[in-house]
């Protein structure tokens, strides 16, 4: 019997190598990520959001909404994901259905944050979180739930922005004492941070994201994340940010020209389109039973 993803993604955690996890945010994003050869995925809340709704991390995304765009993912590749699911969606009975439901995905790991419903876009202004007390409980809620199976619980906070860096370093113990796997300091903002983080928080898998051209945290090198001790590092808008870039760039030159044939070689050929779904597989399973 083959092992689960959470069950590789425990096993990647206790080799202390720096696991490195794009963010996706659909099955073409995913598949991306593993051709790349990348270890695991990160499926972005705020991504999802943004391709899907066209709307902006801020608690919009719904559990069905990010349960379907996990499933799918799941689905489509072989490596382990992890998944941003907000707060759990509501208090510690709305996040024990949530683990209900995400178990079911095929997803490896979630990631709960401790921040108010709804939730904003960690490393943007305004955020609120729960008290300690009420996220503790939140997260021993999330370990009855998951109950003997192999799922991966991290657990973020929120506070640097909201009470300090000492009430964020105080509440990743307390939440590690609760059960949670893997630890999630949201947003330091200086490498001196980040050393801390990795210092006071040692013996436990730490993750850490970076968020590329304006994110809060200095986006340090995975050699060096490594040798600091982080076990995950999630870069959540890499392939969002560069789509946006492209698909822009690109209509620009359509609306323009009137032809795509001046930037023909920023575009996959309809081959690789095809190609990269697994067409080739589907037609030969047409041919066997259609």
């Amino acid at each position: 019997m083959s092992q689960s993803k959470a069950s590789v993604l425990r096993s990647m955690l206790k080799q202390k190598k720096l696991i490195m996890a794009p963010g996706a945010y659909d099955g073409i994003t995913a598949k991306l990520v593993e051709e790349a050869g990348f270890p695991a995925i990160y499926i972005t809340g705020a991504g999802v959001a943004g391709t899907r709704l066209g709307m902006p991390d801020i608690g919009l995304l719904t559990l069905p909404e990010m349960v379907d765009a996990a499933k799918n993912i799941a689905a489509c590749t072989t490596i382990p994901a992890i998944c941003d699911i907000d707060t759990g969606y509501g208090n510690a009975l709305n996040l024990m259905r949530s683990i209900r439901e995400f178990k079911n995905t095929g997803v490896a790991a979630v990631q709960i944050e401790d921040q108010i419903t709804p939730k904003r876009c960690g490393h943007t202004e305004g955020k609120q979180v729960v008290s300690k007390e009420e996220m503790v409980n939140k997260l021993k809620a999330a370990v009855l739930e998951r109950g003997d199976n192999d799922l991966v619980l991290i657990a973020r906070t929120d506070a640097i922005q909201v009470n300090g860096f000492e009430d964020a370093l105080d509440r990743a113990k307390a939440y590690a004492a609760a059960g949670a796997d893997v630890l999630f300091v949201e947003a330091p903002n200086t490498e001196e941070q980040i050393q801390r983080v990795s210092r006071e928080l040692k013996g436990i898998p730490l993750l850490i994201n970076l968020v590329e051209r304006g994110g809060e945290t200095p986006c340090l090198p995975a050699k060096k994340l490594e040798e600091m001790g982080f076990s995950i590092a999630i870069y959540p808008v890499t392939a969002w940010v560069s789509a946006i870039k492209a698909i822009r760039e690109n209509f620009k030159v359509l609306k323009e020209e009137g032809s795509t044939d001046s930037c023909a070689h920023r575009m996959a050929s309809f081959k690789e389109m095809f190609d990269l779904v697994d067409r080739p597989k589907y037609v030969a399973l047409e041919k066997t039973y259609v």
